[in-house]
């Protein structure tokens, strides 16, 4: 009776971890094939036949529609360069340049990937609407308040993901360093 104690013990304690550690790679994914320059890390074979299971298992819980590998890559940052996670009460500031692509969007979500609510209905700018310096280099500002230039708000959320889609570019799975995709920096300037 004993010995069929510990075995019925010892298989609910396996399953329960099994099912646990399942649970946290299908909602907090896994580094598997990630890209990760500064901020930003994308998985470029999310849109493949190549994905790894555990990516796989995000996607179908997600219902998120990832961009073909032909088609181009998405970048995420929930922290700023300094890995400060991105808060809707502070200033940040993303600026510089993009790889090179044919069109480009940045968005605003929430954590739960539903886009930021605010007054102006703006939730992101594409490659098309920017303004842009001399030197072809950008800034954009994320911030709660109105803010001159280009201004992204927040509406004052606690955490947010931006998200960088690059569409037909040559970024992908080949790429590995910083000087390969210079992606925008990501500077918190101001908090309360």
């Amino acid at each position: 009776m004993r010995l069929l104690f510990i075995t019925l013990l010892t298989l609910i304690i396996a399953t329960a971890i099994g099912l646990g550690a399942t649970w946290m790679t299908a909602t907090r994914g896994t580094d598997f094939g990630a890209l990760t320059i500064g901020a930003w890390t994308a998985r470029p074979k999310t849109g493949t036949p190549d994905v790894d299971p555990y990516s796989r298992a995000a996607i179908a819980r997600s219902g998120e529609l990832p961009i073909g590998a032909g088609d181009g890559v998405a970048f995420l940052a929930r922290a700023d360069n300094r890995k400060h996670p991105l808060d809707g009460r502070c200033d940040v500031v993303v600026s510089g340049v993009t790889p090179p692509a044919r069109f480009w969007t940045l968005t605003l979500y929430d954590q739960k990937g539903h886009l930021v609510a605010n007054s102006l209905q703006r939730y992101g700018f594409t490659s098309e609407e920017i303004v842009r310096g001399a030197d072809g280099a950008f800034e954009i500002r994320v911030a709660s308040r109105s803010r001159a230039g280009n201004w992204l708000p927040t509406g004052g959320i606690e955490r947010y993901t931006l998200v960088l889609r690059l569409y037909d570019t040559p970024v992908g799975v080949a790429t590995r360093t910083p000087r390969d995709a210079p992606l925008p920096q990501i500077s918190t300037v101001g908090c309360p």
